[in-house]
């Protein structure tokens, strides 16, 4: 709803930044420079309403803030979610994405993931740590899904070491869990406000994993396909709001990588004793790009204008792409 986009990061003092831009045709206007004491590692809208534009930020030292940019002087929520860094935060309830409660999911290097919920001050509302005896993990990224009426909603987490956890918020369990055999760098479900249909993770080595996320075998879990796109990091992955089906991946060598996942003739079939098992597609590269010499670390898609994306990479450069003829695939 409208051409400003935000970056997060940090100044060479070791102090947080939150710069607001606008797109001016071919031009990108820096509007204002807010600072912050704690370097900021990940933000997210997601939860709260387009009209509020509230900003929900996680920064190096563990704590949670969420800011309305109109008037950043002050946070109008804070918490010290973790003990370490926030490495990963994401939003649901608002935006119009997914029913339920305006919530907030942090992932930490001190092995937990916490739901807050903003109206309900200082105490996460679940909070999933290692149990007693297993050591911590660096969660790395965390996803909302499943938002699609208002008791249901899960959490999906990726690790250092390749678990990915699904986290069940409504029976407040572990649903799922699996490894990747390799750090896993981010997941997005292709849509949050639906009955899980797919979730994309993505690897510290190159590859990424599709899963089927619409049926779930009772000890084989779900289906899933996966692709190596690079021989370096895949940082990020984000699917594209107007088709659910076109995803595109941000890598370490500096390029983009726009896919499409193709459902195989039936999605699901039954085993030997009867249980339904998912069906995993395939995945196509529809185009590729090499915009930098260093890695691109996060990527994002305007939800208005179909194409338009924005990414940040290491070379401290933001820069804003359109891709085209994406109604014709």
């Amino acid at each position: 709803r409208s051409a400003r986009l935000l970056c997060l990061g940090s100044a060479a003092r070791g102090t947080g930044l939150v710069q607001l831009y606008e797109l001016h045709g071919a031009r990108l206007e820096l509007l204002r420079e807010i600072e912050k004491p704690k370097p900021i590692k990940c933000g997210t809208f997601g939860a709260t309403s387009l009209q509020q534009r509230y900003l929900a930020t996680g920064d190096f030292d563990g704590n949670l803030n969420i800011w309305n940019l109109e008037a950043p002087e002050i946070p109008v929520y804070s918490v010290k979610g973790h003990k370490e860094i926030i490495n990963s935060i994401d939003g649901v309830g608002g935006l119009g994405i997914g029913e339920g409660a305006p919530e907030i999911v942090t992932g930490s290097r001190d092995g937990t993931v916490k739901v807050w919920d903003p109206r309900q001050n200082d105490t996460p509302v679940a909070n999933m740590e290692p149990v007693q005896g297993e050591s911590k993990r660096d969660c790395w990224t965390v996803a909302f899904g499943n938002a699609y009426n208002q008791e249901e909603r899960v959490v999906c987490a990726g690790y250092d070491n390749g678990d990915i956890k699904l986290f069940d918020l409504k029976t407040m369990s572990l649903r799922w869990e699996t490894n990747i055999k390799n750090g896993v760098c981010s997941v997005e479900f292709d849509r949050k406000d639906i009955n899980m249909n797919k979730l994309v993770a993505t690897s510290l080595e190159g590859k990424f994993h599709v899963f089927d996320m619409r049926t779930q075998h009772p000890t084989k879990g779900f289906a899933s396909v996966s692709e190596k796109a690079q021989k370096s990091t895949i940082w990020q992955v984000r699917h594209l709001p107007q088709n659910r089906d076109i995803f595109m991946t941000s890598g370490g060598s500096g390029s983009l990588h726009l896919w499409k996942y193709e459902y195989p003739a039936q999605r699901s079939k039954k085993d030997s004793e009867g249980s339904e098992m998912g069906v995993a597609g395939s995945v196509s590269l529809l185009q590729n790009v090499t915009l930098s010499t260093q890695p691109i670390s996060s990527l994002d898609w305007s939800p208005d204008k179909k194409g338009l994306c924005v990414c940040g990479a290491f070379d401290q450069t933001v820069r804003v792409l359109i891709v085209t003829k994406l109604n014709k695939i």
